[in-house]
């Protein structure tokens, strides 16, 4: 079906949609953590706004309550939480540039080559509205993996898993029009306390090794006394 086919909900689940998908390559290519928080916070609120545009399209009422969840714990919350992790850990001014930003670049691109090439069977036989946008949950997915492997602070590795977390959400809300409101809460808690957990772990690495970078954690050795 052309994209001139669909209704004005169904183009505007496809745009962010694809906003989602650029905020995961934006984040792969921040150089500082607090613009990489932001930029998360960003992406939380762009899959609140099409979850509220799925609900609208497909009739399932429980997705609103679902939107209003991410749109308090992953736009809101969470990235409040980390962007105090950050000030009070003095990260808020440090630099990350990545090693061979090009290469890393391209590698993200080919991923989504692959998910385009991957969900293909899926888009010819399903019949929902959004199965055109099953590809990009699978992209980000994958790109928030790429960022933990990329990356070397562990700041930016709990973005990455956050953001992995986003597009399994998001591949549920655009393949299944949601999960059960009991699963959907769950997982909610689970994500939040995963971001306490984070956080007590930041104070007691900094605390052990001085530092977040994991390369330095790649060298720690066991010392005789």
């Amino acid at each position: 079906m052309a994209i001139n086919e669909l209704s004005l909900d169904q183009q505007g689940i496809i745009l962010l949609a694809a906003l989602v998908l650029f905020s995961s390559f934006s984040m792969l290519a921040q150089p500082r953590l607090l613009s990489l928080v932001n930029t998360f916070a960003l992406q939380g609120l762009l899959l609140s706004a099409t979850t509220v545009l799925v609900a609208l399209v497909s009739g399932h009422h429980h997705l609103y309550l679902s939107a209003l969840l991410t749109l308090l714990l992953k736009a809101l919350l969470i990235p409040w939480m980390l962007r105090r992790l950050v000030n009070r850990l003095g990260l808020h001014g440090e630099i990350e540039p990545l090693e061979r930003p090009n290469l890393v670049l391209l590698g993200a691109a080919a991923l989504v080559v692959f998910c385009y090439y991957v969900s293909l069977p899926i888009v010819q036989l399903s019949t929902m509205l959004t199965r055109n946008t099953i590809a990009i949950s699978m992209s980000v997915v994958l790109l928030g993996m790429l960022m933990m492997i990329a990356r070397r602070q562990v700041v930016a590795h709990v973005v990455g898993f956050m953001s992995i977390e986003n597009g399994l959400f998001f591949a549920a809300v655009v393949s299944t029009y949601g999960m059960p409101m009991v699963v959907e809460l769950g997982i909610a808690f689970d994500v939040l306390v995963a971001a306490v957990l984070f956080g007590v772990f930041f104070f007691h690495i900094r605390e052990s090794i001085d530092s977040l970078d994991v390369d330095r954690l790649n060298r720690l050795s066991e010392v005789e006394r």
